[in-house]
């Protein structure tokens, strides 16, 4: 890695860090927009289409399958959301040099959470509630980890503004659906899991959702007033750093402003009855792109495939057809099997907490 030619005007520590890449680009320029940059207003514009043929195509209509109420669409989208959050499992159990450096997390968590969701209707419901809303604040993550990386990629300290993009990535995801149509489809999920407990601690923990949706007025005035005030401030201190020297990523740039309108858009006004949609189909392509890069090389080595002449394709094809049955299998299977659910709960959460420490477990592998 060669040295870059940091200007005076850059503090001194930011200078002694500052890296230096040959691409802007965190794989390549096609691969990056196809599956990182692109995706957040391809899917709203998915979502735009699915909601102008619903009135002449059965893909919204429900029928019946295996005794349980599906849609094309449902199925779809449930299949590719499942899909993607079992693949966390190719970088935790697939790589043995990440697996080995967190045994019991891989090994045992799982199988004691799976064990208390069957055993307490308590955990249960805990951990059904906590899934919806860690997915948000995952999400907000996903994005503020590609932001950080183009920022790194511009030639920019690893931790100059990085407080700054991880509260303005959880601002756009969480706020509009805190001041938007969707909180009480995020909020429903307490009367729904406690309402299933006889006790009046858990009947307690049912009225959230009333009582959210009879203060979101304070709510959504919070969010826009705090939030402009934010934003505000963000454009001043990134407007300061760039006076001071500090370049600009146009692909983070981009990639915030697509993310953030999207989530606007959808989660704020749900105008074409499609948020869900939109915003789990760009997160699962970006995760899928992400998952595919990290692992590759791995996956073809467990496979024994790394010599084949298309040792690359039939791993890939490998990850596609494991992730998409156990979709599959999630979206269309009986949803009054409690030890089932409890199993999709399970692989939600491992996805959200394994691929919070996986990054900076991958740092230390290269």
């Amino acid at each position: 890695m060669s040295a870059q030619t940091v200007p005076q005007s850059l503090p001194p520590e930011a200078s002694a860090q500052k890296p230096f890449f040959h691409t802007p680009y965190i794989v390549s320029k096609t691969y990056d927009w196809c599956l990182f940059l692109g995706p957040p207003l391809a899917s709203l514009m998915l979502g735009i289409f699915v909601a102008s043929i619903s009135g002449i195509t059965t893909i919204n209509d429900d029928f019946e399958l295996w005794g349980e109420d599906h849609s094309i669409k449902g199925i779809l989208l449930g299949t590719l959301i499942h899909a993607h959050l079992v693949i966390v499992f190719a970088r935790s159990h697939g790589n043995n040099a990440i697996f080995q450096t967190h045994p019991f997390r891989f090994a045992l968590a799982p199988i004691l959470l799976l064990y208390g969701m069957l055993s307490s209707d308590w955990i249960f419901a805990i951990v059904s509630v906590l899934a919806t809303f860690w997915d948000v604040y995952h999400s907000g993550l996903q994005t503020f980890g590609f932001a950080r990386i183009y920022d790194a990629r511009a030639g920019n300290p690893p931790d100059q503004g990085r407080r700054l993009d991880l509260w303005l990535n959880q601002l756009l995801y969480a706020g509009p659906i805190l001041a938007g149509a969707t909180m009480l489809d995020h909020f429903g999920d307490f009367e729904t899991d406690f309402g299933a407990i006889d006790s009046p601690t858990a009947e307690m923990f049912t009225r959230i959702p009333a009582w959210m949706e009879g203060h979101q007025g304070y709510f959504t005035w919070t969010i826009l007033i705090g939030g402009t005030l934010f934003l505000i401030y963000y454009i001043m201190e990134y407007r300061r750093l760039w006076q001071n020297g500090a370049p600009i990523s146009m692909q983070k740039v981009y990639l915030l402003a697509s993310t953030g309108f999207c989530s606007i858009i959808t989660w704020g006004f749900n105008t074409w009855d499609e948020a869900f949609l939109i915003m789990n189909v760009f997160h699962a392509v970006q995760y899928f792109g992400i998952v595919w890069n990290a692992e590759k090389r791995t996956l073809q080595k467990t496979l024994r495939v790394d010599g084949w002449r298309y040792g690359k394709a039939v791993a890939l094809a490998t990850l596609l057809v494991f992730a998409f049955a156990y979709g599959g299998a999630v979206e269309l299977s009986n949803s009054d099997n409690q030890a089932w659910v409890a199993l999709t709960l399970v692989v939600s959460i491992m996805h959200f907490w394994y691929d919070g420490f996986i990054w900076s477990v991958r740092r230390k592998q290269v």
